[in-house]
């Protein structure tokens, strides 16, 4: 499976996915250590919050694993054929590892943070 994690400083797990510009890429399977693939730095313009039309550089990937992520965004990530995941895992590679297992804990209820999330659980 393919992974993309939102990681703006490309070392952590980081929230709204939407906004991200910043993906660290994952190949893992049930089982094996998740091998990082690559990463991808986007322009602004091409944040999925921004970006509408054809093509885009997260097609192909399977799970989209984030601190957080609206509605909107889990509804557009699903229309590409994206799994929408959200995580308080602040590890991206245990991210994905756990998603695998079937343990990743998610996210926590968060307010204060100055989103439009109303300050409950992203799903």
């Amino acid at each position: 499976m393919k992974f993309a994690v939102a990681s703006q400083d490309f070392r952590t797990v980081t929230p709204h996915a939407g906004k991200a510009n910043r993906f660290l890429l994952f190949d893992a399977v049930p089982g094996n250590v998740p091998l990082q693939t690559g990463t991808l730095d986007l322009p602004e313009e091409m944040t999925m919050h921004s970006f509408s039309g054809g093509l885009h550089p997260l097609d192909g990937v399977d799970v989209l694993i984030a601190g957080s992520a609206g509605a909107g965004l889990i509804a557009k990530l699903h229309e590409r054929g994206i799994v929408a995941v959200v995580t308080a895992e602040s590890d991206p590679a245990r991210a994905v590892a756990h998603y695998l297992a079937g343990k990743l804990e998610p996210a926590a209820a968060h307010d204060g943070c100055g989103c439009s999330c109303d300050g409950h659980h992203h799903h």
